[in-house]
């Protein structure tokens, strides 16, 4: 598994998540919508800490500096 997400990417990615999960506990988001979006948040934290991004594979894309 090589690494191919950026610090940039990684920050933007947690800051979508803990967006999410605050308007989650506000109520401001419910039902299959917030659902939803609580995966998506779930799955951002996973591959921000990984720094590997499974959808960027195909398309050859990476976000990560060049050493």
């Amino acid at each position: 598994m090589k690494k191919n997400i950026g610090t940039i990417d990684k920050v933007i990615r947690i800051l979508i998540a803990v967006v999410v999960v605050i308007l989650y506990f506000t109520h401001v988001i419910s039902g299959t919508l917030a659902i939803i979006l609580l995966i998506l948040s779930g799955i951002f934290i996973v591959t921000s800490f990984l720094s590997f991004c499974p959808l960027y594979l195909p398309f050859g894309l990476s976000t990560r500096k060049k050493e």
